[in-house]
């Protein structure tokens, strides 16, 4: 859960800083989702890897809505839901396993929903 919640994490914090550097021309949002993303880095655990099984994972087929993108609003607001809730979810699991790391991810999570919303705004602008 926290492996393919990390990557869901900086997947989506990636997808979001692009647009923000290539399309938005906004390096200061740009620069504070880079600096999200670096956040969000543990230390390379080799049981984690391991245990991993993507071509197993039972939610690995596409869903209809996952196809779905009527433009760049549309494509950035899915990848800034998919990182809140990959840090949501990281958040809950560090409670049990690291408490330390919990913060962190909240952190994480508060930060992206005020830069979806500079991001959207600026989107919705061009």
């Amino acid at each position: 859960m926290i492996d393919a919640n990390l990557n869901r994490l900086r997947e989506g914090i990636r997808v979001a800083e692009d647009i923000c550097r290539f399309v938005l021309r906004d390096g200061d949002l740009a620069l504070r989702l880079k600096n999200l993303r670096s956040l969000a880095r543990v230390e390379t655990n080799e049981t984690m890897l391991a245990e991993r099984d993507s071509e197993n994972d039972v939610l690995r087929p596409t869903t209809a809505n996952e196809t779905k993108r009527d433009g760049l609003k549309s494509m950035a607001t899915a990848n800034f839901k998919r990182a809140q809730e990959a840090a949501r979810a990281l958040e809950e699991a560090f409670k049990i396993c690291k408490p330390s790391e919990a913060e962190t991810y909240k952190r994480i999570r508060y930060e992206l929903y005020a830069l979806e919303k500079a991001a959207i705004a600026k989107l919705l602008k061009r």
